[in-house]
């Protein structure tokens, strides 16, 4: 009797962790139900993230993710559903965001969106600090981490509508 490709017994171990590599190697995403597991694979899950791929970590009931921050960025600044408003009155300019209690003045344009850049900064302070388990604060979640992870240049540019 001739085994098949895959036997059962002290032989096949070789074998099962190769296809098991290949079935891990060819996957689009990677996951790991314990904390233990994801160290141990740490590069493996960073590798994930950074080519846009699906990494997930379990713990504790708990399932989190790691996405690589640009591209995280990049997303939020198209999908957050608030847009800011300009409005040039009494000899200068007002920026603020409809739904957000954040509002700048300045002068000049360019003056008002630098306010409006600092005071949207101090707000995701004051999100992370105290404002996160407020009711009407909660659904800002997706603004604070645009702002978290905009330079000031890039923030400065989705307030002004522009392509980020």
């Amino acid at each position: 009797m001739t085994p098949g490709p895959l036997t059962y017994g002290v032989e096949a171990q070789p074998i099962r962790a190769y296809v098991k590599y290949l079935t891990y190697a060819m996957n689009m995403s990677v996951h790991f139900d314990s904390y233990t597991e994801a160290r141990a694979h740490l590069k493996d899950l960073l590798d994930a993230a950074t080519r846009g791929r699906v990494a997930t970590i379990r713990r504790d009931g708990d399932r989190v993710t790691l996405v690589d921050a640009e591209r995280l960025r990049y997303y939020l600044s198209r999908v957050v559903p608030y847009r800011a408003e300009v409005v040039a009155e009494d000899g200068g300019w007002s920026v603020f965001i409809p739904g957000v209690p954040v509002s700048a003045d300045a002068s000049t344009f360019d003056g008002a969106i630098e306010e409006m850049v600092r005071a949207l900064r101090e707000y995701a302070e004051d999100w992370e600090d105290h404002l996160l388990d407020a009711a009407n604060h909660q659904e800002n979640w997706g603004l604070v981490q645009l702002i978290a992870l905009s330079d000031d240049e890039q923030l400065a540019a989705w307030v002004r509508g522009e392509a980020r």
